[in-house]
């Protein structure tokens, strides 16, 4: 007796609710409490008013936390009742899980562990199903995400990433004050941000609360962001804007170093921050860029340092000048690859100065990417966009799943 007591204080399970006996298997690791209720019971359930008189009973098996190194599982009796309309309704305790065959706490305990560790990582350590563990997963990320308020949103940030070779994209649209991901969406044109819109809207948000956009100099982006928030200041953040001086940094060494074979091994000191570059490194760039009055590498990597530096004043009228004319000096030059950059400037110019104003980056977003690539080569890549979308969320959704489980908070963070 004092058995069954004990398990039903350690379970948590409170009265209509009592623990009848419990077995353990010492060969098997395993551990079955059954439970049923007081005879005479009526029981609620949801959408129908007042209490209802047990119609019949059927047994189900919820796994729940392990007991030290054994497994847990539960065998309860559960009550079918019948309503005054004549239908019959199962009723499970409040500590029924959200997938059938697990209680609240294990699924909690499988959530905090896929925010860490790979799925299959996961199924072997708790021993259920690779299936099993991502069914939980999307099952909790699409309650939370259903349940999110975007009421608030008024800056955002809009980024690719991408899911598989060839050329195959998601975007990721965030909420850049609260650095979280609020909505995923298969492919990279303007109708994603058509399918934001209605999603923005559906979660209690505005559009013309929208105040200003993130993006990056996408033709797609800019004509979705123009047609679904008018009122929104687009703004080209400064490290797009360097990574495109970067690329043709990179293009100008490449071509140059078919008749410069010294330029050989010099990739990434160029591209590479010089301030982390060791000092034999750093040594030798600094020699390549003395010799800028005859070598296009040296000249292109003086043009992006240049550029950096304009990037960084907060002056929009000194910003907008120097801009202007770091575009006249590139298109007078014979760096080739970089006067794609001043065209590049020249046509996106309001949108790049207002970087100095607004200040917002997609610098988070370009790091959740990381994450996600990270974790997809972990998982040796996802086929489904729904997968993806799950795996983005748990990486940098910040979704709230208390709402959807209260069991979460008894779980360390």
């Amino acid at each position: 007796m004092k058995e069954t007591v004990l398990f039903a204080a350690a379970l948590g399970i409170e009265t209509p609710w009592f623990v009848t006996t419990v077995e353990f298997d010492s060969a098997a690791h395993t551990l079955t409490i059954d439970i049923d209720f007081k005879r005479g019971t009526r029981f609620a359930v949801a959408d129908a008013e007042g209490e209802h008189p047990v119609h019949d009973t059927v047994t189900k098996t919820y796994r729940h936390l392990n007991f030290f190194q054994h497994e847990c599982f539960l065998n309860v009796r559960l009550p079918r009742v019948k309503l005054p309309n004549g239908s019959v309704r199962l009723v499970e305790p409040e500590w029924a899980g959200r997938l059938s065959g697990f209680t609240l706490l294990f699924e909690a305990l499988v959530l905090m562990f896929c925010r860490r560790m790979t799925f299959s990582d996961v199924a072997k350590t708790v021993n259920i199903s690779l299936h099993r563990v991502m069914a939980i997963c999307e099952c909790y990320v699409d309650m939370a995400v259903d349940q999110a308020d975007l009421s608030e949103v008024v800056s955002i940030a809009v980024d690719e990433t991408s899911k598989q070779k060839g050329h195959k994209y998601v975007t990721l649209v965030a909420d850049a004050d609260k650095r979280a991901v609020i909505f995923v969406a298969d492919g990279r044109d303007a109708a994603t941000l058509d399918q934001f819109n209605e999603e923005l809207q559906k979660h209690g948000g505005s559009p013309g609360n929208i105040e200003s956009a993130s993006i990056d100099m996408s033709t797609s982006f800019i004509s979705g962001i123009g047609r679904n928030f008018p009122e929104a200041q687009i703004t080209f953040d400064k490290f797009h804007v360097i990574a495109h001086a970067s690329t043709a940094v990179d293009e100008t060494r490449r071509k140059e170093q078919k008749n410069n074979p010294e330029l050989k091994g010099m990739r990434w000191k160029l591209l590479k921050d010089a301030s982390k570059l060791s000092p034999e490194d750093r040594a030798d760039l600094d020699d390549l860029i003395r010799q800028a009055p005859s070598k296009r590498t040296a000249r292109a990597w003086l043009y992006r340092e240049h550029l950096r530096e304009i990037l960084q004043r907060k002056q929009p009228n000194v910003v907008t000048k120097m801009l202007r004319q770091w575009c006249t000096n590139v298109m007078r030059s014979k760096v080739e690859a970089m006067k794609k950059v001043a065209k590049m400037i020249r046509s996106h110019l309001d949108g790049i100065v207002a970087w100095t104003r607004t200040r917002q980056t997609n610098g988070f977003l370009e790091a959740i990417n990381g994450l996600f690539q990270a974790a997809k080569r972990k998982a040796r890549g996802f086929g489904r966009f729904k997968t993806i979308r799950m795996v983005i969320f748990l990486i940098a959704g910040k979704l709230d799943f208390t709402k959807v489980n209260p069991k979460m908070v008894e779980l360390p963070t």
